[in-house]
């Protein structure tokens, strides 16, 4: 049996906090991920406000491998369809999306949180950045595209071909972040955030973000996933993975 899948919703006035609860790091599997695109779809109607976050010390340490390598080949798949449509539910969210980092924010949960307008992170010793080529797999499009948009692409390079992490102080440099705050204030902050872009026209917010993301997203439709949904599924991909949580163990 897999944990409960949840995502977590409080009201905070007009903002709408999103809470990623799934086990002790909020990794990202079929039924959260699932989870997290029927919540922004119901709020895109309204362009309601949203903060997305985690439970406990940890944003999102990124996907669910234990489940990649124990389910059969048409949960990788699955899964991976569910992967990129939440990246892009949130990068393309009409109304404002601010992300409060309260610890590690890794591989896809980094890019959770680079779809979002705003990253405000906890202090702390969290880390940041894109394992993914670590374990070695490749990115979904949906994913390279996010991250340069948010980063850059000198920055979007090194991120995802070193696979290099950075602490809280290094992503604020670097741009990953956009600030850092007290860990008992990181809530507070982030939907200030959210409540203060809501106030500045609902229709001129959702015009101005969709134009300045379309290049993004149409580079996204262009593409397609179909070589990276292949690799994952093979065998050799698979081992690499079991090696890595070896590793880990």
């Amino acid at each position: 049996m897999h944990d409960v899948i949840v995502i977590e919703r409080e009201t905070r006035g007009d903002v709408v906090v999103l809470r990623m609860a799934h086990g002790k790091v909020n990794a990202l599997d079929l039924e959260m991920l699932r989870a997290l695109i029927a919540a922004l779809a119901e709020l895109a109607a309204d362009c309601r406000p949203v903060v997305l976050t985690g439970r406990g010390t940890t944003f999102s340490a990124g996907v669910d491998l234990r489940r990649i390598v124990d389910e059969p080949a048409p949960y990788v798949h699955r899964f991976l369809d569910a992967l990129s449509a939440a990246f892009r539910s949130l990068f393309g969210y009409p109304g404002p999306a601010v992300a409060a980092l309260n610890g590690h924010a890794i591989a896809g949960g980094y890019v959770l949180a680079a779809a979002c307008d705003h990253r405000v992170a906890a202090e702390g010793s969290a880390r940041f950045g894109l394992s993914e080529l670590a374990v070695g797999v490749p990115f979904p499009i949906a994913a390279i595209e996010i991250v340069r948009d948010a980063v850059g692409t000198a920055r979007a390079h090194r991120l995802a071909l070193s696979a290099e992490l950075l602490d809280t102080s290094a992503a604020l440099n670097a741009g990953l972040l956009d600030e850092v705050t007290p860990a008992d204030t990181l809530l507070d902050t982030a939907i200030a955030h959210a409540a203060t872009r809501a106030e500045r026209g609902r229709e001129a917010y959702r015009l101005t973000k969709r134009q300045l993301r379309r290049p993004a997203i149409e580079r996204i439709e262009r593409a397609g996933d179909e070589p990276v949904d292949l690799m994952w599924a093979q065998p050799a991909a698979l081992d690499r993975i079991r090696q890595f949580l070896a590793n880990l163990a």
